[in-house]
């Protein structure tokens, strides 16, 4: 069991969009059995999955506050082998809540997500945890139990901001949760023009881990925003599905050779 956090300090490049895609295509075409955790108060991860409910304290500030287990905040979506521990604005209210506790007790609320998935057996395959574009107290607990590390970015003149604050954090992550890696920048909303190219070989020549996917631009994706569905099932041969399908399969291979 693998536990994934997908986090960039920007927003608006395809953090929640990736992980619905990863998630959708772990579950499809590995028979992956996958939770998700929306650690993102605007619970966009939750809306595509249809778990999402606007009022109360939502299932990642139960968890994160330690009120409740994992068995029993955890939904299940339309799609069998896909569950997920929804988020709502509660979970500022709770992170905010948090900070005000003792920093052994802020950095250690999430450990019950990787005890209770180690105590379940093969509960499941992988846990796909969509951050905010932030470093809060829900991030921090995020990443103590994260194994892989994956930053989506977007070739512009603001690529790498932010990128070395959580290569930082990830470095000070690490004398706790030694298992955690960055597994590598993966380029989203690509055109072929020389813009992106020359981005591409910028990011390189400053000796930022890339996947060798690159994810194609395409209309397709917003689109199928708007019908809350996986790109793979609302436009399968667009641009943008058949990259997410190459770059997962080159995910599940890396993790696989790194095992």
């Amino acid at each position: 069991m693998r536990i994934i956090s997908i986090i960039n300090l920007k927003g608006g490049v395809g953090k929640t969009f990736t992980a619905v895609q990863m998630a959708y295509l772990l579950n499809r075409k590995y028979s992956a059995r996958v939770l998700l955790l929306d650690n993102d108060k605007q619970g966009n991860l939750s809306k595509v999955y249809g778990t999402y409910r606007r009022d109360g304290l939502c299932q990642t500030a139960k968890l994160l506050l330690g009120l409740e287990t994992i068995e029993k905040i955890t939904q299940r979506t339309e799609w069998a082998g896909i569950d997920m521990i929804s988020a709502n604005m509660s979970l500022l209210s709770a992170t905010v809540q948090l900070q005000g506790e003792g920093a052994e007790d802020q950095c250690s609320r999430f450990r019950n997500l990787q005890d209770a998935a180690d105590e379940a057996g093969n509960l499941y395959d992988y846990i796909i945890i969509d951050n905010p574009p932030d470093i809060g107290l829900n991030v921090i607990n995020a990443l103590m139990v994260t194994d892989d590390v994956i930053v989506p970015i977007k070739i512009d003149q603001w690529a790498l901001e932010g990128m070395d604050i959580i290569t930082e954090q990830i470095e000070e992550i690490r004398t706790i949760n030694p298992k955690i890696n960055f597994s590598g920048a993966l380029v989203t909303m690509y055109r072929n023009n020389d813009t992106n190219v020359s981005g591409v070989d910028w990011l390189k020549l400053d000796n930022v881990k890339l996947f060798d996917t690159c994810i194609r631009y395409s209309e397709r994706a917003a689109e199928s925003t708007f019908y809350q569905q996986p790109v793979q099932l609302y436009s399968p041969r667009s641009a943008v599905a058949r990259s997410y399908r190459q770059w997962v399969e080159e995910y599940v291979q890396m993790a696989g050779e790194e095992k």
